[in-house]
């Protein structure tokens, strides 16, 4: 379970790899159901919406993957966690695209996330973490994650991540994160949990 960190314009050279992981992972999500509802529409818009996410973490941040991309894991920089007017102005045409009638449910979601990030915390935000469903159950994600928990915690950073599956709930507090809060995206939007990872010593 060899595991490779790849970050900006050099790192893109694998995006189809992690675009296609990032899509069979997140295939049934409770948030991008939410977002786009049906399955059939969901499995031609998803591999859109991650290009555009791929690029922007990416710019971001980092990658933390495996050399199959069995596991696919995007950590946003400390301080970058949110898109500024100026990545969000740059990317909503592409959004628009990717999304299209369902544009506005996914701006809610992305809304509703970025008020919940904590205030006046500076930490290393793990954007998203998926594994292909055939490996699943093989350790693949809780590896990834580990190595990126190491890397913030030699910056004596805390990690952050939101999830709405709660069967990650559990997972992720295995690992050591913490629920910081409870919450749900306005008008009939899906349940989220924020969690807090702190630095080891």
């Amino acid at each position: 379970m060899s595991l490779c960190v790849s970050c900006g314009a050099a790192g893109l050279s694998d995006a189809d790899a992690m675009i296609a992981t990032l899509s069979a992972a997140f295939a049934n999500d409770p948030a991008i159901s939410w977002i786009i509802p049906d399955a059939a529409e969901r499995a031609v818009r998803l591999p859109k919406m991650f290009a555009v996410i791929v690029q922007q973490d990416m710019n971001a941040g980092e990658a933390i993957c495996s050399e199959g991309h069995e596991v696919v894991t995007l950590w946003r920089a400390p301080g970058q966690a949110s898109a500024g007017l100026l990545e969000t102005a740059r990317a909503l045409p592409a959004f628009a695209g990717a999304l299209g009638p369902n544009l506005m449910r996914g701006l809610a979601v992305s809304k509703a996330i970025e008020a919940h990030h904590p205030k006046a915390l500076r930490f290393s935000y793990l954007h998203y973490a998926s594994v292909i469903p055939a490996e699943q159950g093989k350790g693949w994600g809780g590896r990834a994650i580990r190595h990126g928990l190491e890397r913030a915690s030699a910056l004596q950073l805390p990690t952050y991540l939101e999830t709405a599956t709660p069967e990650n709930v559990g997972l992720y507090q295995s690992l050591g994160f913490v629920i910081a809060s409870e919450w749900d995206v306005p008008r009939g939007g899906p349940h989220f949990w924020s969690m807090l990872h702190p630095p080891k010593s």
